[in-house]
């Protein structure tokens, strides 16, 4: 819907179709004409009327959509999400960044210095009481007032730098000091090994929650209740991390093809107990190497034993160049 006269999408191109001199055109005519104009969506221009927080975003596939945005804030040591927002998709990733920090920062804060219980499991022994030591992130997220605030703070960065030309620092010397520092930290062995760790601790909850999770699209409207989903979803992944420490498995799929594997086990080692009491022929001889292979159709067996045959009809194959009428 337009934010200024409120009319619908439908009704837009009926009215650019009008200016053309085409009146009371059909729905194909309309797609077709919709189709070949060069057209661009802004939302200082459209608003979704059910959902007026949606905004609308280009996907990575290529596709426009309405749509939000979602963060994820993971520790590195163990995996887990610590904080998770949803934020209008048309911000970008240094401004939702600042969001982000700031919900992890309060949950790390209620934590800090707190120490492991004593039957917790993970190489975390306590939480560090200064709170958030370090943040990695991926280039989208590199901005030089971000790395200055960061700075001032005490908190270390390590963001991939984009390719750039080179920058005159005239009365910056605070923003050039925050970039040099992030781009020696990233050029050390621990930043490299850190940004390893960020492609895959940060990138599996994305896969779990949104690409096995299917929460890719939602049926929901408002931020609120789409921010209500996700931190289900997100409390269902930080549980499959603990499960998957204490009994090997982190998801119902992964339990039940054990419990399967379990169960057939069970079923054929009774299975061999019953046939090996209930066996009353004459007794077995050990197989040897020359030992005669039986047909699998032949009606006796060398133990004595006879075949049970089934009582399907059986059909035998017709020759070749005849056919089976």
């Amino acid at each position: 819907m337009r934010r200024d006269n409120g009319a619908s999408y439908d009704e837009y191109v009926a009215q650019l179709m009008a200016n053309e001199g085409i009146e009371e055109p059909t729905p194909a005519e309309r797609q077709r004409f919709d189709r070949r104009r060069k057209k661009s969506l802004s939302n200082r221009e459209w608003v979704n009327p059910h959902d007026p927080e949606a905004r609308i975003t280009k996907l990575k596939d290529g596709r426009t959509q309405l749509a939000y945005k979602a963060e994820h804030a993971v520790d590195l040591d163990t995996g887990a999400v610590v904080a998770l927002t949803v934020q209008p998709a048309d911000r970008g990733d240094p401004e939702s960044l600042r969001v982000t920090l700031a919900e992890a920062g309060s949950v790390v804060a209620e934590m800090a210095g707190q120490a492991a219980e004593a039957g917790a499991v993970g190489p975390v022994e306590a939480v560090s009481p200064v709170g958030v030591e370090r943040v990695v992130a991926d280039k989208g997220y590199h901005s030089q007032p971000v790395l200055e605030e960061l700075a001032a703070v005490g908190v270390r960065t390590v963001i991939a730098e984009p390719q750039r030309q080179r920058r005159r620092w005239a009365g910056q010397r605070a923003g050039q000091a925050a970039v040099y520092a992030n781009r020696r930290r990233l050029r050390t062995r621990r930043g490299k090994a850190l940004m390893r760790r960020r492609g895959t601790q940060i990138e599996r909850s994305f896969a779990h929650l949104y690409g096995t999770g299917g929460l890719q699209r939602v049926h929901l409207r408002s931020q609120d209740n789409i921010a209500k989903r996700l931190l289900l979803h997100a409390a269902a992944f930080n549980l499959s991390l603990i499960l998957r420490r204490l009994l090997g498995v982190g998801t119902a799929r992964q339990a039940a093809d054990r419990l399967l594997v379990l169960s057939t086990g069970c079923h054929a080692t009774d299975s061999a107990r019953c046939s090996r009491s209930r066996y009353t022929g004459p007794p077995r001889a050990a197989p040897t190497s020359a030992a005669l292979r039986i047909p699998r159709n032949s009606p006796t067996r060398p133990d004595g034993l006879t075949r049970v045959k089934s009582s399907a009809p059986v059909t035998e194959r017709p020759p070749v160049g005849s056919r089976r009428r």
